[in-house]
């Protein structure tokens, strides 16, 4: 039987992180953030009980790219959504499955978020952490992976009541079907002022911490053979910066893969049209062009969804990011021509199950490319929040995954050493001691994520709680 639950808990904490290198992507550069975590005490209706955690960055101009709203007033949207999805949790005091807990406050959040303003994409995030937190207590109390769970369906998912349009569709036998994998190749974000090689750092401009800073020197010490390519909306700078790029990307030996990232910086399905011909024509460009797996939200959220994106589809496939805000967005998007969606664990991981629920069904169908989902980052940071994007991933069979967290920020390094040693212990397949630091460990572009596999939603330690402020 699935088990049900009660959240009797929920605290609400951040520290802040400095970034070593600024990060341009969008409308913003980023330079420090918060980092949210959220510790959950669940109750069986045996009356067992768990804390479970989550985390994520509060990342300005993303959730919402409003430019009256200071990187504060958006970190204040992201408190807000959990205050909000923390109200609505506790606040109900049936036992429902962990499932239920979340499609069954899905609108109410929506509603309550919109009442203060927020879009859907901020009101997502507060039930994006909670459910994380919620899950991993549940894990714990049963002694069982993340994998484990999800393949025997231990949250009790039944989405026809969210998306009759599932009714048909064996979900149980949809996930018992998944199979992750150990290993995922890290692929590696450009940023739109991250230095291509030692030429474009002024002089004094260098970190010189020990990491990598240009991409020559990312490629060097890592071996990545997947990217992701930041453009900005200026056909004539995007193909000047593409080009430094493959300048670089070029001399490596065997292929490379490319995504391009427009972060809404295009307004119409023309002007990105106009980039794409213009490096087809480029003969600098040829291999990159080549190697574009996907376009990932070229044009702004206001226009995505009212033009269809068909003409550049043809060329190469086009997925939504920004906005997927509900769970309406992915059939809208498909009706207008794109073939893919993002999967991001401030997003919801229940939203990735249920879209990758869809990919499988719609190409059961047959006609046309395949449906897919792709793999993004946003800034997540070395441990908790790592690991539980990371197990998604691998969980949705994903070969592939954007991290830039480990490349903007120096490794564990500000986190106390109690903790960074506790995450190097239980993983010592995905950290690595460089000195006195405790970083990712990428070797040939890949990560080695095999050690998630243990109770709980892929942590084996800790973070320290000490270190963190509590929010009201």
């Amino acid at each position: 039987m699935t088990p049900r639950l009660r959240v009797a808990e929920v605290l609400l904490l951040e520290r802040d992180v400095r970034l070593r290198l600024p990060f341009r992507f969008g409308v913003v550069t980023l330079t420090e953030a918060p980092q949210a975590f959220v510790r959950v005490r669940v109750t069986l209706e045996d009356g067992r009980d768990a804390w479970g955690a989550a985390a994520e960055m509060l990342a300005p101009k993303w959730f919402d790219k409003d430019p009256a709203l200071t990187n504060a007033d958006n970190a204040e949207q992201l408190r807000d959504s959990l205050r909000l999805a923390r109200a609505l949790y506790t606040g109900d005091r049936r036992s429902r499955t962990a499932y239920r807990l979340f499609a069954d406050h899905y609108h109410e959040q929506i509603a309550a978020c919109a009442t203060q303003g927020l879009n859907s994409l901020v009101a997502a995030y507060g039930p994006a952490l909670l459910d994380r937190a919620v899950l991993d207590a549940l894990c714990r109390l049963h002694g069982v992976s993340f994998e484990a769970a999800m393949r025997a369906n231990l949250p009790g998912m039944a989405p026809a009541a969210l998306l009759p349009e599932l009714a048909g569709f064996d979900f149980d036998a949809f996930l018992a079907s998944l199979r992750p994998a150990d290993t995922v190749h890290a692929r590696h974000t450009v940023g739109l002022v991250d230095p291509i090689t030692a030429a474009d750092q002024a002089a004094g401009g260098r970190v010189a911490d020990g990491l990598p800073e240009t991409l020559e020197e990312v490629v060097a010490a890592y071996g990545h053979t997947y990217f992701k390519l930041k453009v900005g909306g200026d056909v004539a700078a995007d193909l000047a910066r593409l080009g430094a790029i493959a300048r670089v990307l070029d001399r490596r030996p065997g292929a490379y893969h490319v995504t391009l990232d427009g972060n809404e910086q295009y307004d119409t399905v023309d002007a990105v049209l106009e980039l794409w011909r213009a490096i087809e024509r480029t003969a600098a460009l040829r291999r990159l062009a080549e190697a574009v797996v996907f376009v990932e939200q070229p044009i702004t959220r206001h226009n995505a969804l009212a033009q269809d994106v068909g003409a550049l589809g043809a060329a190469r496939p086009v997925i939504i990011d920004e906005s997927d805000a509900d769970l309406a967005a992915f059939p809208a998007a498909r009706a207008r021509g794109y073939r893919g969606v993002s999967s991001k664990t401030c997003k919801g991981f229940y939203k990735s199950l249920l879209n990758a629920a869809r990919c499988a069904m719609w190409n059961g169908e047959g006609g046309g490319p395949p449906f897919f989902m792709s793999a993004e980052d946003l800034t997540t940071q070395a441990g908790l929040a790592l690991q539980q994007d990371l197990a998604l991933v691998a969980l949705l069979g994903l070969g592939h995954v954007e991290r830039n967290g480990h490349h903007y920020v120096r490794g564990l390094a500000a986190l106390p050493a109690g903790e960074q040693a506790a995450w190097l212990a239980a993983h010592p397949d995905l950290y690595t001691r460089d000195g006195d630091l405790v970083r990712l460990r990428i070797a040939g572009g890949r990560l080695a994520i095999g050690s998630l596999a243990l109770p709980g939603f892929a942590a084996g330690a800790e973070p320290d709680w000490s270190s963190m402020r509590e929010v009201r």
